[in-house]
């Protein structure tokens, strides 16, 4: 199902985009898609973050900070957002076959509602975490 152009031609676009509706809905449930947004709900929409998780058929789980450039098509190259501390101070980028990709999960968030604490979003965890809260 994931390949290049759903990455880089607007699946995952439309994904956060719509993401970040349903956030700003939350927010104004009297708007919606047959109307014009009101300039309040743009603002919202406009200013919500987005995470988007990739989970791996091996059970892996990586949060995309930002889609790399290494000049191929056949894998998916992408700097993850490290949670060990230690990695925080360098950079991390992984490249995966398309193919391993199980799914993929945007959850956005107005930065005003940000938890102070990176916790965990429940589901983030490999195979082997599987039975802990």
């Amino acid at each position: 199902m994931f390949n290049y152009d759903w990455f880089h031609g607007g699946g995952l676009r439309r994904q956060i985009d719509e993401a970040k509706f349903r956030c700003a809905l939350k927010k104004f449930p009297k708007a919606d898609r047959k109307n014009e947004p009101t300039p309040e709900f743009t603002a919202y929409r406009n200013a919500l973050d987005a995470r988007v998780v990739l989970y791996m058929k091996d059970g892996l789980t990586y949060e995309m900070k930002e889609m790399a450039d290494v000049g191929m098509s056949s894998a998916l190259a992408f700097e993850c957002q490290p949670v060990d501390e230690n990695y925080k101070v360098g950079s991390y980028v992984i490249v995966v076959p398309f193919e391993d990709i199980a799914r993929v999960e945007v959850f956005a968030v107005h930065p005003d509602d940000k938890p102070e604490e990176n916790i965990k979003i429940p589901g983030f965890r490999g195979s082997s975490d599987q039975g802990r809260d």
